[in-house]
């Protein structure tokens, strides 16, 4: 009996959500939905042109063995709106990590905003991440990824966490923009050092991937700066980036309102709740 109680299968959440959009008439329609395990797909009412869709994962975490796949399809001239319902929160565990994949196709002249709430490590987390975005011809991408290392209210200091968080933008299938962040324990043993994240326990990064993006660094660089945080940006041939670190999560969320509204000349969705 001792030794079939080793043998118990921990139960694991699965989720896959999809959603499709094309311009007909004018007008932005939904093509195809589609959803399973514990991802969901919503879409709100908007009182505007532009479409959005929530993406939401039901199982209220991740942990190790979970899986997660959000994908998103625009058709030629689409322009859509997505985001996430609350922040993804990354729970301990003692085994493999928890599987994130955020796949996106975007046609020609569409447009996508993908603006997920951040990710809350705990300790011990393992997370894998992989987030592709393609863009045909002249299509464009504005996203943002957060990341909140621990929950500071409650003292929590991460010292076994790990992320691997890889993105990749290609335009007309050629790699445009990519980078990997790669959270381990040395990582946290080092992130006092003003080299690695100079004892900010939040960090974001914006990327603005469109025609003419570069010239957007000059309007952003006279935004004021949250207290708490810091906001480096540069710009260059179709490109614009903008990475922030801050002492918590809260200073970290109000800058990247402050930018996202700015580039987008538009608020935030409704679920950011700003």
């Amino acid at each position: 009996m001792l030794d079939a109680s080793d043998q118990t299968q921990i139960q694991r959440s699965h989720g896959r959500a999809m959603v499709r959009f094309a311009l007909r008439a004018g007008q932005m329609k939904l093509i195809d939905l589609a959803q399973s395990g514990s991802a969901k797909a919503m879409l709100p009412r908007v009182f505007g042109p532009v479409p959005e869709a929530v993406f939401m994962n039901t199982s209220g975490g991740l942990t190790g063995g979970d899986s997660l796949e959000y994908r998103i399809q625009l058709d030629a001239g689409a322009r859509l709106t997505t985001t996430t319902q609350t922040a993804e929160r990354a729970y301990a565990t003692n085994g493999d990590s928890a599987q994130v994949r955020v796949k996106v196709e975007v046609g020609a002249g569409g447009h996508l905003d993908w603006l997920p709430q951040e990710t809350i490590l705990f300790e011990a987390a393992n997370v894998t991440r992989k987030t592709e975005i393609n863009l045909a011809e002249g299509a464009s991408a504005l996203l943002v990824e957060s990341l909140v290392l621990g929950r500071h209210a409650m003292g929590e200091v991460l010292r076994h966490a790990r992320l691997t968080d890889h993105r990749m933008i290609r335009r007309q299938a050629r790699p445009f923009w990519a980078e990997t962040l790669r959270i381990d324990p040395d990582v946290l043993a080092s992130a006092a050092s003003p080299a690695i994240l100079g004892g900010a326990k939040a960090m974001a990064v914006i990327a603005l991937v469109a025609q003419n993006a570069e010239d957007a660094a000059s309007a952003l660089r006279v935004l004021p700066v949250q207290d708490g945080a810091e906001m480096a940006i540069s710009g260059w041939n179709g490109r614009c980036l903008i990475r922030i670190t801050a002492s918590d999560g809260w200073p970290l969320r109000a800058q990247i309102i402050r930018i996202i509204t700015t580039l987008r000349a538009a608020p935030m969705p409704r679920v950011w709740q700003c």
